[in-house]
């Protein structure tokens, strides 16, 4: 039960956003860009991994299993796969360049001033561009926000996690600027 009464019954961040449709509209803008805009050299599952991460380290049930039932889909693992990579992301079958921005997301997520210059310089020996960085930051900043909203506010979430991973094709397709989230 939400802290509030949302006068919907809609899970996690979905409830709040029929709540407040006017501030949805313009989180789900970002997240669109941020995560599914094909304009980007991360693909959507490595954006949507970032995301995935972050809220792990935020403990944020509901947005973890979304968005990790999402990187699963676009990155063709299952669930169990994407739990080893939140518990362990070293020594996950993952590239040096996404391993050393999962790093920079996990400083993120502790404060943003605990990015350091040696995290960056490991990014760019691994080849991750500025760009890349950038939408790291971005992704770990938002997520954050993201999380806290959902967490904050006491929203549900379905604690059957084939719940998420059955939707994700669906919710790829959808993407998050579609009607499901106004």
């Amino acid at each position: 039960m939400a802290h509030i009464e949302l006068e919907n019954e809609l899970p996690g961040i979905r409830g709040l956003m029929a709540f407040r449709p006017e501030t949805a509209a313009p989180l789900n803008a970002l997240a669109e860009i941020l995560l599914r805009d094909d304009n980007n050299s991360l693909s959507r599952g490595e954006r949507e991994l970032i995301g995935t991460y972050v809220s792990y380290l935020n403990d944020c049930f509901f947005c973890q299993n979304v968005h990790g039932a999402l990187a699963g889909h676009y990155l063709d693992c299952n669930i169990e796969q994407i739990d080893a990579i939140k518990n362990d992301p070293s020594s996950a079958p993952l590239s040096a360049k996404i391993k050393s921005l999962l790093s920079i997301a996990a400083s993120v997520q502790k404060g943003g001033k605990n990015v350091t210059a040696d995290q960056i310089e490991a990014a760019k020996d691994n080849r991750a561009t500025d760009r890349e960085i950038h939408d790291t930051v971005l992704i770990a900043a938002s997520f954050c926000m993201f999380n806290r909203y959902v967490d904050g506010l006491g929203t549900w979430a379905p604690p059957d996690r084939d719940f998420y991973v059955s939707r994700a094709p669906q919710r790829a397709l959808d993407g998050y600027e579609s009607s499901v989230y106004k």
